[in-house]
């Protein structure tokens, strides 16, 4: 998975050249004209193998309170000014593409704007930015790449890429908080790094789970399978015809509890109704054909949420 996406503000997708003005206004003429900043140039790093073995928020912690994590995933070596190749673990090679320089320390490539703080032949420090309609946001996301050459990691570190991209210990501690209050309150689930599992224990009873391809289009991002684990049950059998589309907590014992409708009702009463009928899906059929793995994130068990929809189908 090749992504830099923050779920909350998706990575922008490549735009023509970026430009960027720096017009001197003020009213006092007596100072003197900032010097516009020269592009950022990699030919000194040309050829550098560097793998990235850590992504971290400004607070330093690579989890946020939803469960997301920022994995360093990304390999990459500037080929030149204007190329840089970029490794895709989907097709297991590197592949080169447009690089785009803005003013100063940013550049463009692979759909995504970065800003480099700190290079050199052994290591890289950027930011993730964002792109707003036809604007970059400069002041940057408070996201930081760490990358390291590769003949550091081993000439040097003496360790291996793998070793340094584990979550540290503060992640760990902040994932151990998260999961002791889910499993008080089922309802302040987060999402699991290892998604829950539901499986059918019945002929009748049909379960597939979505899965998301990793390509160019997402950016190699398939970080929604296990944000918004969800899944599609057929009921054969069934005591009438129906579909309906709900969350559902599963929390740290395996336990299925109905959530809310994933569709648009106004009307409170078929709301009311929708909700009663969905319940007694979920407290039949789902807690008599299923088996269930929680969720789990670092090791810890805990409460999460999958996404359902099912469908009966009435015996003919």
């Amino acid at each position: 998975m090749l992504s830099i996406n923050l779920k909350t503000t998706k990575t922008a997708i490549l735009a023509p050249l970026f430009i960027l003005s720096i017009i001197a206004f003020g009213c006092n003429q007596s100072k003197p004209e900032k010097k516009k900043r020269e592009l950022i140039s990699f030919r000194a790093y040309n050829g550098i193998n560097y793998s990235e073995v850590k992504r971290r928020m400004r607070n330093g912690l690579s989890f946020n309170e939803y469960g997301y994590q920022l994995e360093p995933q990304w390999k990459l070596k500037f080929v030149s000014d204007d190329s840089v190749s970029i490794f895709s673990p989907t097709k297991n090679a590197f592949i080169n593409f447009p690089l785009t320089r803005g003013y100063d320390s940013i550049f463009n490539a692979a759909r995504s704007w970065l800003k480099v703080k700190k290079i050199n032949k052994d290591s890289i420090t950027m930011e993730i930015l964002i792109q707003k309609g036809d604007s970059l946001d400069v002041k940057g996301t408070k996201v930081f790449m760490l990358f390291y050459a590769d003949n550091y990691v081993k000439n040097v570190l003496h360790t291996d890429t793998s070793i340094l991209r584990h979550p540290s210990r503060r992640d760990t501690l902040f994932i151990e908080s998260l999961a002791t209050k889910a499993n008080a309150d089922y309802k302040k689930a987060f999402a699991a790094r290892q998604p829950a599992v539901i499986t059918s224990k019945s002929p009748s009873v049909t379960v597939s789970q979505r899965k998301t391809k990793p390509d160019i289009m997402n950016n190699f991002d398939n970080s929604d399978d296990y944000l918004d684990p969800t899944y599609d049950i057929v009921v054969n059998k069934a005591f009438k015809d129906f579909y309906y589309s709900f969350t559902m907590y599963i929390d740290d014992k395996g336990g299925m509890h109905y959530g809310y409708p994933l569709v648009g009702i106004d009307d409170e009463e078929i709301k009311a109704d929708y909700n009663h009928t969905a319940n007694a899906v979920v407290e039949s059929y789902f807690k008599y054909y299923f088996n269930v793995k929680p969720g789990s994130t670092l090791g810890f068990r805990h409460a999460s949420m999958v996404s359902i929809h099912v469908e009966g189908k009435a015996a003919k």
